[in-house]
């Protein structure tokens, strides 16, 4: 390589860490000298508008539109991402060059210890389809409200009270050593696609900065995760559409569980398919199906028909 590699990134604690924890990796697996690898923060559009669900503002691609110009014009060399939070459909400039081995899955009830615990008609904080659509499901009697910002922002409104409770990944409060809430199970609460994953993305013609992403890429992962893209991207899944999947191998398989909400929570499909590592066919038809079984309610809350 010539010259040091630039990282982009989103300014956020989280990012920084997972951002921090890429170039320690890389840096690690080139012999390079720490801090080689110069990390760039930038301000997202989703970092800035936090008054709003991302359904009302433009979606996932607040999160990266930032990132993407400064990648695809040259300023950075890749930029890392929480994988949940990218869309499915990439621009064409742009190539998912690794992923990072995947955290846990789960996420983590901050404010009870248990969903069964939380008092009846209590205030829950979320801005996310999947996890109003699942807690609604499971206890209908629970009022959801939105609720946005960093990792800290949302604890603290459950520590002043403004909400009773919330949801957040325990990967990402692992990321920022923040030992708190209980995990649910994913028979509970499946995840989103791509949760707990760390992805890097290059310029899909920078074979050079490619051919040092691939040396920290978890390929079990990246099968999973893509597995896991693909069936979103067939659902035409956007971030107002309540999609909780999660691919894993088992017993040499790849195996996914996949469910589809209404907003409301009252109606689910749920399947589960078991394919190859680098099928993604496989969870293409597992959508298809899926949205095939779902009432015209639910199915209007994807861009696929």
């Amino acid at each position: 390589m010539q010259g040091r590699l630039k990282l982009g990134t989103r300014g956020s604690p989280l990012a920084l860490a997972q951002a921090r924890k890429v170039a320690a990796a890389i840096e690690s697996a080139q012999r390079w000298p720490e801090g080689y690898v110069e990390i760039v923060k930038f301000t997202t559009t989703g970092d800035v508008v936090q008054d709003r669900p991302l359904a009302d503002v433009g979606g996932k691609g607040l999160w990266t539109k930032e990132l993407d110009r400064a990648l695809i014009e040259g300023e950075v060399d890749f930029c890392v991402h929480s994988m949940k939070d990218v869309e499915s459909v990439r621009p064409a400039e742009l190539h998912i060059a690794a992923v990072r081995p995947r955290g846990d899955v789960r996420d983590r009830l901050i404010g009870a210890d248990s969903l069964d615990e939380l008092k009846q008609g209590a205030v829950v904080g979320t801005s996310s389809p999947r996890r109003a659509a699942q807690l609604r499901r499971l206890r209908p009697d629970l009022k959801i409200v939105p609720i946005r910002g960093n990792v800290e922002t949302r604890l603290a409104k459950v520590r002043s009270g403004k909400v009773d409770a919330t949801l957040l990944a325990a990967a990402g409060l692992k990321r920022l050593d923040i030992d708190e809430g209980t995990a649910i199970p994913t028979d509970t609460l499946l995840p989103a696609p791509g949760q707990a994953v760390i992805g890097i993305e290059s310029r899909t013609n920078d074979t050079m900065t490619q051919s040092v992403l691939t040396t920290i890429n978890n390929s079990l992962t990246y099968d999973c995760v893509m597995a896991e893209r693909e069936f979103t991207r067939t659902l035409g899944g956007t971030c107002a559409s309540p999609i909780a999947c999660l691919c894993v191998l088992e017993d040499g398989d790849l195996r996914m569980r996949a469910q589809i909400y209404s907003q409301d929570g009252s109606e689910m499909v749920e399947d589960r398919a078991v394919f190859d590592c680098g099928d993604l066919e496989t969870p293409a038809q597992l959508a298809k199906a899926m949205l095939a079984k779902a009432p015209d309610s639910m199915r209007r809350l994807f861009g696929a028909q």
